[in-house]
């Protein structure tokens, strides 16, 4: 089945170009297009998008206050979002707001289309710069959760974090580790759980910020 994709954004040569590009690709189909994010909230029940690919800055509702809103009324969206900005009043409060990725607008094509495949799939992936500055926001002490945490998983969890660190997809890790996607799926959800994380990103971050496989990599 293919991925049915919303486009938001107020340059209609941005919108063309997107519709343009993402129709090429086999497993993507662009259902609907608005011009800001209040358009988009309007468009929802017609268009049934998997992943909505949203702009930030925008008349009359931006892109956080539509992915809020979005969320909202449907939780099991998903939003990517496509913007210009990498500075942390941007990164932040898309994240915060729930978005299931972060990209800029001279990213790779290819780039681009791996996480609205991520997305779909309940990942996320997110511009280098916007994951610095998450790991930023997160060494500064503003997710509350113990540094014990860590000491709380089992190997097994530990395992599977490390597969995360290194960007595989549930499948992959079962392969490594020579385990069901199901039980791949339980470790997950448990050592997010334990470290007080809301999803795979911010478990890989937290696990780089506290140096948790540095000898693993080298």
């Amino acid at each position: 089945m293919s991925i049915r994709v919303m486009l938001v954004d107020d340059h209609l040569i941005v919108l063309r170009g997107l519709k343009f590009f993402l129709n090429t690709q086999q497993d993507i189909e662009v259902v609907g297009e608005a011009e800001n994010g209040r358009a988009a909230i309007g468009k929802m029940e017609e268009c049934h998008p998997d992943v909505i690919l949203m702009d930030l800055m925008m008349p009359v509702m931006d892109g956080v206050e539509a992915t809020k809103e979005i969320l909202k009324q449907n939780p099991q969206a998903k939003v990517v979002v496509l913007t210009s900005y990498s500075d942390q009043d941007h990164v932040i409060p898309a994240l915060q707001a729930g978005a299931s990725g972060y990209q800029l607008k001279d990213v790779d094509p290819d780039e681009l289309v791996r996480t609205i495949r991520a997305a779909r799939r309940g990942e996320k992936l997110l511009h280098p710069k916007a994951t610095q500055l998450l790991l930023t926001e997160m060494n500064q002490g503003k997710t509350g959760r113990g540094v014990e945490a860590p000491f709380k998983l089992t190997k097994r969890e530990k395992d599977v974090l490390y597969q995360i660190t290194l960007g595989k997809s549930n499948k992959e890790i079962s392969a490594a580790l020579f385990i069901t996607e199901k039980t791949v799926k339980t470790h997950v959800s448990n050592l997010l759980s334990k470290l007080d994380v809301h999803d795979r990103t911010q478990a890989a971050i937290y696990a780089m910020k506290e140096k948790l496989f540095e000898e693993s990599r080298s």
